[in-house]
């Protein structure tokens, strides 16, 4: 269908779980098996998802699998909120996450919907 590695939309969210694995990497030692393991697993989802949905050869598919991206990154933003109560984050840091989440979230939903 399409090549993964050419969708902004895979590009932004690769950049997003780059950001996601660099700020638990300040977390605490405790969260190691919690909090950092849930963040890093649901940020990757996003991509590895956009990735596996692009490589279908059925829109339908695509749409399924986008739609569970789509759902990992509502899981990351809950995570996020969840960091900043806690203290391991900022609200700045809260916020600036937030925004690319939201803006990855948008473009996913243009996608579903184009599909």
């Amino acid at each position: 269908m399409n090549n993964f590695k050419e969708l902004n939309i895979w590009k932004d969210s690769i950049n997003l779980a780059v950001d996601i694995y660099k700020l638990t990497k300040l977390y605490p030692d405790t969260e190691k098996f919690g909090l950092v393991s849930q963040m890093n697993r649901c940020s990757i989802s996003v991509s590895s998802n956009i990735a596996e949905g692009a490589g279908r050869n059925n829109p339908k598919e695509f749409r399924q699998i986008l739609g569970i991206a789509l759902a990992s990154g509502c899981e990351l933003e809950s995570q996020l909120i969840v960091s900043q109560k806690l203290d391991f984050i900022s609200e700045d840091v809260l916020n600036k996450q937030t925004v690319k989440l939201v803006h990855i979230q948008n473009m996913i939903n243009k996608l579903i919907k184009t599909l």
